[in-house]
């Protein structure tokens, strides 16, 4: 199944997408992401990874490159029988669970989340977010979640 995953419009022509790969056992060995490189001319960062041989794999990246390509790469992993998720969709924070007392602020390596000195809130950008847990752990009140 498809779904529609948000492509974020960059400097020139360069566009990105931050995913959520969940690969099944099948498919763990292939070489998935340097036919990204080598069919669709993308450059790729990884953010995280977690993949054993003969059991599903799970890989957070960010893809970059031109639009068209951008997607159709996208769907490329699609057919493939990978599930595709924006990573907008794994990461969230609890507003109402949030105290504002800026402990994440001071270990989040992606400045995603920060402080607005006009009205002293934490908030929470999920563009800059790259999934490494640090604010889970580092939250008092468990107002940040990561769903995998």
């Amino acid at each position: 199944m498809q779904v529609n995953i948000p492509v974020i419009k960059g400097e020139g022509s360069n566009h990105r997408s931050r995913l959520v790969l969940h690969f099944p056992p099948t498919l763990v060995e292939q070489p998935i992401v340097c036919q990204l490189v080598k069919k669709y001319d993308l450059d790729f960062i990884i953010l995280r990874a977690d993949v054993e041989l003969n059991k599903k794999g799970l890989m957070v990246l960010e893809l970059q490159g031109r639009e068209g390509p951008l997607r159709e790469g996208i769907v490329f992993l699609q057919e493939s029988g990978i599930l595709v998720q924006s990573l907008s969709q794994d990461v969230s924070r609890l507003d109402d669970r949030c105290t504002h007392c800026g402990a994440c602020i001071t270990i989040c390596p992606s400045e995603a989340l920060y402080l607005d000195r006009g009205d002293r809130k934490v908030y929470f950008d999920q563009e800059h977010c790259i999934a490494c847990e640090l604010c889970i752990k580092g939250c008092p009140v468990r107002a940040m979640e990561i769903r995998f």
